[in-house]
């Protein structure tokens, strides 16, 4: 069992990108270590900082449940994307390390459905 994100375009042909659970969590651990901030710190992840606190264009995927919620609109994958792709550019491994090189593989991935999502003008589904 786990977690997919796939365009609400009802077309089980387009893209999507899934993991487990913990996988997912360790995927938005290490973007909010990009973002400057520790997840666990959060509101909803077991600490107390609100999310007013923090300046990031990803929180709403960083603030979405795991497994219920709402969608994420075109609106808000677009405001999302360009950190995306940044922090892919910022990031680029070395070729050492294999935990990083997969963030960013799923980073990319990411970026692709949602992109996907833009040209449909579809939401990004969680499931």
């Amino acid at each position: 069992m786990g977690i997919v994100l796939f365009p609400g375009d009802d077309d089980v042909t387009s893209p999507d990108i899934s993991w487990s659970y913990t996988g997912f969590s360790m995927f938005r651990t290490w973007l909010a270590q990009a973002e400057g901030f520790g997840l666990s710190e959060m509101c909803g992840f077991g600490g107390d900082r609100p999310w007013n606190s923090v300046s990031t264009t990803l929180s709403p995927l960083l603030d979405h449940p795991d497994d219920d919620g709402p969608d994420l609109t075109p609106a808000q994958c677009a405001n999302m994307l360009p950190r995306l792709e940044a922090i892919v550019e910022e990031r680029q491994p070395d070729g050492s390390d294999p935990v990083v090189q997969r963030r960013l593989e799923d980073t990319r991935q990411l970026v692709a459905v949602m992109k996907f999502c833009l040209d449909k003008d579809v939401e990004l589904a969680f499931g």
